[in-house]
């Protein structure tokens, strides 16, 4: 079994996890790490990569994703969603997508597993990608027997080369010259629309050294 933690939009890396496994289960109780992609997801902008890091209320050191909650006093969602029109606005399937992506975005979950829950959901209904996703309802050993512990594996301060198996196959992009590998799922939905599946399909597999 095929262990994960939420990602907010998650990378394409982590997508082709998903596509090459029968079952996932997505951990609720594992703590919280900072300057990863449980509250970050990275665009691509006219001036290049783009993080965009939802804000969280700090109650304590380590604390379970499933207690994590969103601090919307700090305006970040529109800043969010303005970044994201500006990168993709003219991308050939933002129209399509972006009505069922902003309502499910501005839903406002007060707990940040709650909303990577439901943009997780909706990415694999717009990808139709069929993959059986759990939740779990306790913290899973990382040496539980029969799993596959891929927490934290795919991050921001990895290098892909360290992503063994994974191997990005580009596609046409809004900006730049140069194909910016592993970006949000939303680069690649909003870029190629219904091809986005066998694009990730295409990229490997992710598999441990």
């Amino acid at each position: 079994m095929l262990i994960l933690e939420a990602q907010y939009f998650p990378s394409i890396a982590y997508f082709v996890a998903l596509a090459n496994a029968k079952e996932v289960t997505i951990d609720a109780y594992e703590h919280f790490e900072k300057q990863t992609y449980r509250n970050r997801c990275t665009i691509v902008g006219a001036n290049g990569p783009l993080d965009l890091t939802i804000p969280i209320q700090h109650t304590k050191l380590k604390i379970p994703m499933n207690d994590v909650q969103i601090d919307y006093k700090q305006k970040w969602l529109n800043t969010h969603w303005r970044a994201i029109q500006s990168a993709y606005g003219k991308a050939p399937f933002f129209d399509f997508y972006s009505v069922y992506i902003e309502d499910e975005l501005k839903r406002e979950y007060n707990g940040l597993l709650e909303l990577n829950k439901a943009l997780l959901t909706l990415c694999l209904k717009l990808l139709q990608l069929d993959v059986k996703v759990l939740w779990s309802e306790k913290y899973v050993e990382p040496d539980a027997n029969g799993i596959t512990d891929f927490r934290s594996f795919v991050h921001p301060k990895k290098q892909l080369a360290e992503l063994s198996g994974f191997q990005p196959k580009a596609y046409t992009q809004i900006f730049g010259s140069e194909f910016v590998p592993n970006m949000s799922i939303l680069d690649l939905l909003f870029c190629e629309g219904p091809n986005a599946l066998e694009i990730i399909k295409q990229s490997g597999e992710l598999h441990k050294n």
